[in-house]
């Protein structure tokens, strides 16, 4: 059953407005649909010494449970570089707050969560957005509306209402993205939340239907070809199913390979002859498929690759060494400088974890996004 949210938004620290714009597109892509936004108000920062906030109201219809909300807010919060609560639990500038403040009628008293938020009657810069979007709706505990409540509040602040314009309706500028990188890059990962915040089509390799992968890594030499033949035909016949089938319902198809990937692999691991012959097969096949509008490579370190094959625990994967995933490194970089019609974006992620820390994953997607006016050139960006 459908719910409905009231959250209240605050930033002080940092652009304030792209941080409450940036807030309202994960929201909307991540607990529901937004069906009402109040304007952006101005006002100083409350119990503690700091810069002038950007506050609103807004109201989302969602699925989710009341906590499910909480841990999604949360991660919000980290994916805009919210820093965490200090222990001495001294407010201080931040760049976003996201609070709970209604959920339907619901009354909610946990240590972790106390709906109708309990700051409401006391704070105009939570009361006036509230006002503007649902002045007649009655607090469940106070039986008052909030126009009632904002003659009733202590706070003497009276906020600013800003002729801001809100943009947070985002969009991709490709139709299709492929996404690649070495062996434990993250490029999956990577993908899968990329594709959900844009309502994308997601296209994930089948690596682990293929009975040939796990033969390799025991005997390389036997089963190179016979893997490398299997991944090709998967993959044509993968990528000419999905990128054929236009989804109304999707703007663009996101995927964690691209065909490419098979010259890349097959001419690291076939002898000469047979690379020759796989080759042959490639191009009469290639000539068929549709080109990404934009072509992504993470690159990542080595010895954070190898990390991270151990830590994802694929035991036919464990035996992989690093000289390996250095040959495949090369056989992208050599790809990528011969394809001069190709758009290609290189985000070096070799010193981040875009999985603990979610402001990385933001910061990916911004320069993806404003990587929009660029055109068939080779463009590195260190996040």
């Amino acid at each position: 059953m459908e719910s409905k949210v009231v959250f209240g938004l605050g930033s002080n620290k940092g652009n304030r407005l792209r941080n409450i714009e940036n807030a309202l597109f994960y929201i909307s892509s991540r607990i529901g649909k937004i069906t009402s936004v109040s304007s952006i108000y101005e006002s100083p920062a409350m119990d503690f010494e700091g810069d002038y906030f950007y506050n609103l109201a807004l109201e989302v219809e969602t699925s989710f449970s009341p906590f499910q909300i909480l841990k999604i807010t949360r991660e919000i919060e980290r994916t805009l570089g919210r820093e965490e609560k200090s222990i001495d639990k001294k407010y201080k500038n931040r760049s976003l707050d996201i609070d709970i403040l209604y959920i339907d009628n619901e009354f909610i008293d946990e240590d972790l969560l106390k709906i109708p938020h309990p700051g409401i009657p006391d704070r105009n810069f939570v009361l006036y957005p509230l006002a503007e979007i649902l002045p007649d709706y009655f607090h469940p505990q106070l039986k008052k509306n909030h126009l009632e409540l904002l003659t009733l509040s202590p706070d003497k602040n009276q906020p600013k209402r800003l002729e801001k314009k809100l943009e947070y309706n985002k969009e991709i500028p490709f139709n299709f993205i492929a996404i690649e990188g070495n062996i434990g890059a993250g490029k999956t990962t990577f993908a899968t939340q990329f594709a959900k915040d844009f309502n994308s089509k997601l296209v994930l390799e089948r690596f682990e239907e293929n009975a040939f992968l796990p033969k390799f890594y025991e005997d390389p030499k036997r089963y190179a070809f016979p893997l490398e033949m299997s991944f090709l035909a998967d993959r044509y016949q993968q990528l000419s199913d999905d990128l054929a089938q236009y989804d109304l319902f999707k703007t663009s198809v996101i995927s964690d390979y691209y065909v490419f990937k098979s010259l890349i692999f097959a001419n690291v691991t076939l002898s000469e002859e047979e690379y020759g012959l796989y080759r042959k097969i490639f191009n009469f096949m290639y000539k068929d498929l549709v080109k990404p509008d934009l072509y992504i490579y993470l690159y990542q370190n080595i010895d954070r690759l190898l990390e991270n094959i151990k830590k994802r625990g694929r035991e036919y994967e464990q035996s992989i060494k690093g000289e390996y995933l250095e040959q495949i490194h090369e056989g992208y970089m050599n790809f990528i400088k011969t394809q001069k019609d190709l758009n290609v974006l290189i985000l070096d992620i070799s010193n981040i974890d875009f999985v603990k820390e979610p402001k990385y994953y933001h910061q990916m997607i911004e320069t993806i996004l404003a990587h929009s006016s660029q055109e068939k050139q080779l463009i590195i960006e260190k996040i």
